[in-house]
């Protein structure tokens, strides 16, 4: 890895917090108030520099879409180690519901995952892989392993993976008196209005990795 300029370890450092309190990657705009950046332009401008030196990836098009280049090299040595100094954590990994079937049926569980509790500040129950794009601007792309910590209760703001008769789904939760509103990240989907007793929360994101191939 290149020498960073005291700026750039600064917004690392950033990113890094952001990713174990929350999850997720920080936005442009926070960053750039979180340092006292007069713009969003400038924080784009020393994350571009820190994705030429190969410390981390941006996807285009999405706010929240980047990625510690180094902990997905760890995480992928982690997953080919035999011996490993910590304690590991292992998930199983969801793929696709059956309709009216509980998340964690054997049917459904794809595969386990040994993985580092370290990376999360809340421990996850289960990873689900996500399909389609609707939660693309917060970083969430299709393939993705989202870490869910497995709850019946939700504040408002929070990302959850929610049952909505037989379709689970992963959205923006909001909850006033009995209407729920599930709110998506990205511009091309609708938000989805529910009332309480055709829904039920299956979880907390809590995390979100690469899937690896």
């Amino acid at each position: 890895m290149q020498k960073l300029t005291a700026r750039q370890e600064q917004i690392l450092n950033l990113i890094r917090d952001a990713i174990q309190n929350t999850g997720f990657p920080p936005t442009r705009a926070e960053i750039a108030t979180e340092l006292g950046f007069r713009s969003a332009n400038a924080a784009e401008e020393h994350l571009q520099a820190l994705a030429r030196k190969k410390v981390i990836e941006l996807t285009p098009g999405t706010s929240r879409g980047i990625r510690l280049c180094e902990s997905i090299q760890s995480r992928a040595s982690e997953q080919v180690s035999a011996i490993s100094s910590t304690p590991q954590l292992v998930l199983p990994l969801v793929g696709r519901v059956a309709a009216g079937s509980p998340m964690l049926s054997e049917e459904h569980i794809e595969a386990s995952y040994n993985v580092d509790p370290s990376l999360f500040s809340t421990r996850p129950d289960y990873l689900l892989k996500v399909r389609g794009m609707s939660m693309r601007d917060v970083g969430i792309l299709e393939g993705d392993l989202l870490a869910v910590k497995k709850t019946s209760h939700a504040n408002n703001g929070q990302i959850v993976v929610a049952r909505i008769g037989d379709e689970v789904t992963v959205k923006r939760y909001k909850k006033t008196g009995s209407l729920i509103e599930l709110f998506p990240e990205n511009p091309d989907y609708s938000v989805i209005k529910v009332e309480t007793e055709d829904f039920a929360l299956e979880g907390l994101a809590v995390g979100l990795l690469r899937s690896w191939n």
